[in-house]
C-alpha cells in the first residue's frame, strides 16, 4: 500500500474496555437519510387510506455477488440506533415543507417508528433467500425505512464479507484495517466496525476507536521519512518518540539499505518493519533472513500495498507477521454492495409477493431454521413462514432474533464483541469448502418448504 493508502499516524493503543461501547453522536435525526418517494409513497397511502394496513417488509438477497459462498450480516447495531433518531425535526420539516403537503407534513412531524424488528444477530451468516431484517408495522410506519436500511446493510454486509475472507486466508496471523483515505469519511468509520466484526485486529481510524471502542494501530508513512535528510535520521526521530516496539517503513528507498538502518537506530530489539511495495512474498523471505542475520530474531514483519485476500493467501506460506488492508476491504473488494433489496411480503396478514421473472420475491412473513451436522458443521437454511415452523432436530436453531420491539431494542442485544465472537463460530461450522476463495456454490443450501 503507498503512504497515502496506507501509513496510519497513531501508535496502539487498547481502544475501550468493550469494543461494543459507542460514544455519543449526538441526535442528529437521520430521517433526511432517504429516497424522495419513500414519503410521497406514504403521502399517498395517507390520502387513499392505506397508511395504516399491518404489513412486514423483509431484507434478503436474491444471490450472492459473483464468487461469494456466504453473506455475513453486518450493521445491525448501526441500523437500529439510527432507526431511533429518524425524526423530523423542525429544520427537515422545512426542508421538506415545498415538497409535500400539509397533512404530510403533519405525519411527519409525529412520527416514530413504533413497530417491530426480527433479524439475523450481527455476525451470522447469510445465504440467498435468507430473511435476514423483518420490519413489521403499517405500512407507513415501515416504508420509510428501505432507504436506510439498506445503505447501512448493503455497505457494512459487504465490507464485513470481504474481510471475513481475508482473515480465513490470513489464517492466523492478524489484520489491520487501514483503508481511510480510500472511502467516504463516514463510510470509513462504517467499514472499520465492520472489519473489526469480521475479525480484524485494529484499524488506522481514530473515530472508529472513539465511536466504537476498536483498537487503533499505526506509525508513519512515507512521508515521514522523505522530511529527514537521510532515512537513519528518520528512523532515529522515530524511535525516540515511539519506542524500539514501534514499525519502521523500510521501502521507502532500498529495502536491503533500510532494514540494516532500521536496526541500527533502533537495534535488534525492534517491533517490526513494514513492507509496502514490491514482490512481498519474496521481500518477506529476504527480510527475515536479513533481520535475523542481524540478531533481530524477534522483529516482525508487516506487509501491506494493495492487498486482497487472494494476495493474503498467496503469502500465506510466507515469513509474514501482520497484513495492513486498505482499499480492497474498505469497497467490498470486487463487491461493493450485498445487493441486498427491502420487499413488501405480506399485507394484513395476506402474503404478497413481486412475480416479475427476473426479480421474484416470496411472500408471507418468514423466518429461518439452520440445521447442522452433530459435529456443528452446518447443512443446510430452512427458509419457512412463521406460522409454519419445520420441527426442529437436536442440533438445530432459528436464526432471527428480536431486535425492537414498539420501535425500541430490545435489552440485551450483543456487544460488536460478542457479534465478533458469533461471527468466528460461524465461520467455524461452514463446511471447508464454503470457505474456499474460487468461485461455487453458496456454502450450503437455502432451502424453502412448499408453502413458503
Amino acid at each position: 500500500m503507498s503512504e497515502h493508502a496506507g501509513g496510519s499516524r497513531a501508535q496502539q493503543h487498547p481502544g475501550s474496555s468493550g469494543a461494543g461501547t459507542t460514544a455519543p453522536i449526538g441526535a442528529v435525526p437521520t430521517s433526511l437519510f432517504t429516497d424522495h418517494y419513500e414519503l410521497t409513497m406514504v403521502a399517498a397511502a395517507l390520502a387513499d387510506g392505506t397508511a395504516d394496513r399491518r404489513c412486514t417488509f423483509e431484507v434478503f438477497a436474491r444471490r450472492l455477488p459473483d464468487g461469494r459462498r456466504y453473506g455475513v450480516v453486518a450493521g445491525t447495531g448501526r441500523l437500529l440506533e439510527a432507526i431511533t433518531r429518524f425524526r423530523f425535526g423542525e429544520a427537515e420539516l422545512e426542508r421538506l415543507s415545498g415538497v409535500l403537503g400539509g397533512p404530510m407534513i403533519e405525519w411527519l412531524a409525529d412520527y416514530r417508528f413504533s413497530g417491530d424488528v426480527d433479524g439475523y444477530p450481527e455476525g451470522e451468516l447469510f445465504f440467498p433467500g435468507s430473511p435476514i431484517l423483518s420490519v413489521s408495522g403499517t405500512f407507513a410506519d415501515a416504508v420509510v425505512l428501505e432507504t436506510l436500511a439498506l445503505s447501512v446493510f448493503n455497505h457494512d454486509c459487504a465490507v464485513a464479507a470481504a474481510a471475513a475472507r481475508m482473515v480465513t486466508a490470513a489464517a492466523g496471523r492478524p489484520l489491520i484495517e487501514m483503508g481511510s483515505r480510500r472511502t467516504h469519511e463516514e463510510a470509513a468509520v462504517a467499514s472499520a466496525r465492520a472489519t473489526y466484526l469480521a475479525g480484524f485486529s485494529a484499524t488506522s481510524n481514530l473515530e472508529a476507536g472513539r465511536r466504537y471502542g476498536i483498537p487503533t494501530a499505526g506509525t508513519a508513512a512515507h512521508a515521514y521519512v522523505l522530511l529527514h535528510d537521510d532515512e537513519v535520521a528518520a528512523f532515529r526521530g522515530q524511535v525516540g518518540c515511539l519506542g524500539t516496539k514501534t514499525t519502521l517503513l523500510v521501502d521507502t528507498y532500498d529495502i536491503r539499505q533500510g532494514i540494516e538502518n532500521a536496526i541500527d537506530a533502533a537495534g535488534p530489539e525492534l517491533g517490526a518493519i513494514r513492507i509496502d511495495s514490491g514482490d512481498l512474498g519474496v521481500l518477506a523471505r529476504q527480510a527475515r533472513d536479513q533481520l535475523d542475520g542481524l540478531g533481530a530474531t524477534g522483529t516482525r514483519i508487516v506487509l501491506s500495498g494493495d492487498l486482497d485476500e487472494y494476495a493474503i493467501a498467496a503469502l500465506r506460506a510466507e515469513p509474514v507477521d501482520s497484513f495492513g488492508v486498505g482499499t480492497s476491504v474498505v469497497t467490498g473488494s470486487g463487491a461493493p454492495t450485498a445487493s441486498l433489496v427491502y420487499k413488501l411480503v405480506e399485507v394484513d396478514g395476506r402474503p404478497v409477493a413481486k412475480r416479475s421473472a427476473s426479480k421474484e420475491s416470496r411472500g408471507g412473513a418468514k423466518s429461518a431454521v439452520r440445521r447442522f451436522k452433530p459435529t456443528g458443521t452446518a447443512v443446510e437454511e430452512v427458509v419457512h413462514r412463521r406460522a409454519t415452523p419445520p420441527e426442529l432436530g437436536p442440533h438445530d436453531r432459528a436464526v432471527p432474533v428480536p431486535l425492537m420491539r414498539g420501535g425500541e431494542p430490545v435489552d440485551g442485544l450483543p456487544s460488536l464483541e460478542q457479534s465478533r465472537e458469533h461471527l468466528r463460530r460461524a465461520l467455524i461450522a461452514v463446511p471447508w469448502e464454503g470457505l474456499k476463495l474460487s468461485k461455487g456454490d453458496p456454502a450450503i443450501p437455502t432451502v424453502f418448504p412448499a408453502d413458503s
